[in-house]
């Protein structure tokens, strides 16, 4: 029999515990990571001189990477029916790749060791986004990658608020901290191999390689989520332009983690109850309050004169973060075939993250032609294209 995690039964309401070990799994490395994140923009602006654009080719570059693994992932996973043992070379290789931030005498040393990472996050995405959706019946999907993008995105606060706490005590030496940043990337990767089972797989293993017959089979109503996540995603820049926004405000280089302290602990607060509530009312209509949000958002970020008002519009990123994340990848899990969930998740983080390439690139040239409202406002004309191609989808 294979090893197995099974899953929840559909006269229970409850999550099952491999749930709640993936979530940890991400908390951990999140907390990793982002003690890296935080810090990283004022790394490379006031240790290495490195330009906001060259900010917006390591992000972009970055998350491209991730996706594009995403894609090979996926479907190797669903050819494989190996879930587990991918995710776990996705997390290992993020994990390792720490030490490089720490030892980089340059920003091009700082890029290979941002690919490193994003590869493994790439790697790891799809296979463990298609486990999640075996593991829980439909009803309560919603619910399932909710839980897991809260527990992610606790990571996502708690590490910055480390960094901070660390910055202080070791006198802003920024390469012993992302050192130690190593440590819960290790623990990211025992709870994955000690606490979470592999489901049984319903569906036999795709046999031929991926063809065009297999992507068009996911059908129109999977491709119009895809479309909108890529839209969404070219207003979504990487959060360290919200990091050089608030150092225009004045806030000081030690304390720039706080910015994805505030946007993260509003992003936790919401995934979970948000991703529970779209399992009893349609999730599409809740898409687009996320994407008015994320409008919001940019105007107010936009037009701050102080850090105060900053502070206020990134936290309203955070919320239409945890409006549409979870939202979108229940989508995602409703719309494809159980055959090919792995490769569809792969499909749609892949195009994402050429989206995202795209978007930090534009943020990047933008923010030094002309400033950061020009950035900000761009992102508000693409989040308002979003809502077009949600209006699309809700009349499915």
């Amino acid at each position: 029999m294979t090893e197995g995690t099974a899953p929840a039964s559909p006269s229970s309401g409850r999550l099952p515990a491999g749930i709640w070990a993936l979530g940890l799994v991400s908390m951990f490395m999140d907390i990793s990571s982002e003690m890296i994140h935080g810090l990283l923009p004022v790394f490379l602006t006031a240790v290495m001189g490195a330009s906001a654009e060259m900010i917006g080719l390591i992000e972009g570059i970055g998350e491209a990477t991730a996706s594009i693994s995403k894609l090979f992932s996926g479907w190797i996973s669903d050819k494989l029916k190996k879930r587990k043992a991918l995710t776990i070379v996705g997390y290992g290789l993020s994990a390792l790749s720490k030490p490089l931030f720490a030892l980089a005498p340059n920003s091009s040393v700082v890029l290979g060791a941002r690919f490193s990472d994003r590869v493994g996050k790439g790697i790891r995405g799809a296979p463990r986004d298609a486990m999640i959706g075996e593991m829980v019946p439909s009803r309560l999907r919603g619910a399932a990658y909710g839980l897991r993008q809260t527990l992610d995105t606790i990571g996502a606060f708690a590490g910055p608020l480390i960094a901070i706490l660390l910055m202080a005590q070791l006198h802003d030496n920024f390469r012993l901290v992302f050192w130690l940043a190593l440590i819960p990337g290790i623990l990211a990767v025992l709870v994955l191999v000690f606490g979470v089972r592999e489901p049984e797989h319903e569906a036999p293993p795709l046999q031929t390689p991926l063809r065009i017959a297999d992507l068009k089979a996911t059908g129109a109503a999977y491709w119009i989520v895809v479309g909108i996540g890529a839209v969404l995603t070219l207003a979504r820049f990487s959060e360290a332009f919200l990091i050089l926004r608030a150092q225009t405000a004045g806030l000081a280089p030690a304390w720039a983690p706080l910015v994805l302290v505030v946007m993260n602990i509003v992003y936790a607060l919401s995934a979970y109850p948000l991703g529970a509530l779209s399992d009893r009312v349609e999730r599409k209509p809740l898409l687009v309050i996320g994407f008015a949000v994320l409008i919001a958002a940019d105007i107010v970020l936009a037009v701050a004169s102080d850090l105060t008002t900053v502070m206020v519009g990134v936290a309203m990123w955070g919320l239409h973060m945890g409006m549409t994340q979870g939202l979108l990848a229940a989508l995602v899990a409703d719309e494809a075939p159980q055959r090919l969930r792995a490769t569809a998740f792969g499909v749609f983080n892949f195009i994402s993250g050429l989206s995202l390439l795209l978007a930090s690139l534009t943020a990047g040239m933008l923010w030094e032609l002309v400033g950061p409202y020009a950035t900000f406002i761009a992102s508000a004309a693409f989040t308002a294209l979003g809502l077009v191609g949600t209006a699309v989808l809700l009349r499915r």
